[in-house]
């Protein structure tokens, strides 16, 4: 048995986990974009079966335990989206999943996690430790933790979006625009296209891997980190082993705001006939502001569509 702690995620693991998301799941389209006069690309991973691009690093994790940890069962900490990603891998692979999710997580993804026969337990944020309650729950009961950002296998999993992105376009792409929570999808792509310029965006003031890759060093939230629309993407902090993947090999961090990102959940819906949730639009905001360079070959990664229907409804029936 390998333990997270002691595996390093590799470019050939990200190969192997293209494989293994392949064999179940179609390709989700590159779609042609124009932005600012130039003709780009969108990955839209939020047409998944569960909405986002999380299906893939929780399918890697779970498919790879062993009999025994199967056995045992998965525990996950997460906002919505990975949470369903390993409730879907589960439920196929026939694994008891818990997840601990956030008391004021989005109802449709409390429901759509507890539609695929998952236990939900909740805790407070701000307040409680997420990462705290998913150790006591295992030191009480047992089971394998599957971390939504910092386990060698999602990181993997994540990565296998690369893989798939060269094959539709023919060539590797220049860069590869990705929303930015804790870093696993970064430091996957980094892995997955290690010729290609990797930028991650993230919401202002929880931009913790951003001013990790600034310092060289792990960066908490601060108490008074102002709220954002972007539930998929507020994590406390990163990890060192996201960290390590992406010094020296990742572009600066960017940010941007609710209003930008409400601009590109528009857009998508308007020229992309695409439903966006706002986590999964923070790439496309960065794009459309112009905070990101753009050309032919970038790849921009749309993340999540599990948005909250009446919230959506209200960014959509804006004035741009």
């Amino acid at each position: 048995m390998i333990q997270a702690e002691s595996r390093m995620p590799t470019t050939d693991g990200v190969r192997a986990a293209a494989d293994a998301v392949a064999a179940i799941l179609p390709p989700t389209p590159l779609l042609p974009v124009e932005i600012g006069g130039v003709r780009a690309w969108v990955k839209a991973d939020n047409l998944q079966p569960i909405g986002s691009f999380k299906i893939r690093g929780a399918w890697w994790r779970l498919s790879s335990l062993t009999p025994e940890e199967r056995e045992g069962g998965v525990v996950a900490v997460s906002s919505g989206n990975h949470a369903q990603g390993v409730a879907w891998s589960a439920r196929r692979l026939g694994i008891k999943a818990t997840i601990v999710m956030p008391h004021d997580a989005p109802q449709v993804k409390l429901d759509n996690t507890k539609a695929l026969g998952a236990e939900v337990v909740l805790y407070q944020r701000p307040g409680e430790d997420r990462d705290a309650v998913a150790a006591k729950l295992i030191e009480q009961d047992g089971g394998t933790l599957v971390h939504a950002f910092g386990d060698p296998w999602v990181i993997e999993g994540q990565g296998s979006a690369a893989i798939e992105i060269a094959a539709q376009l023919g060539r590797a792409p220049s860069r590869i625009v990705a929303c930015c929570g804790g870093g696993g999808l970064t430091a996957g792509l980094s892995l997955g296209a290690p010729t290609s310029a990797v930028h991650p965006v993230e919401p202002v003031g929880w931009d913790m891997v951003g001013q990790a890759l600034a310092r060289g060093e792990l960066v908490h939230a601060a108490p008074d980190a102002p709220k954002t629309i972007c539930d998929a993407l507020q994590p406390n902090v990163t990890k060192p082993l996201n960290l390590a993947l992406l010094k020296g090999r990742s572009e600066p961090g960017v940010t941007v705001t609710d209003d930008e990102v409400r601009t590109a959940q528009r857009f998508a819906f308007t020229n992309l006939r695409l439903v966006v949730e706002p986590g999964g639009a923070a790439a496309l905001a960065a794009a459309l502001a112009g905070k990101v360079p753009v050309d032919a070959d970038t790849v921009i990664m749309i993340t999540g569509g599990n948005a909250d229907p009446a919230a959506y409804a209200r960014t959509i029936a804006e004035a741009g």
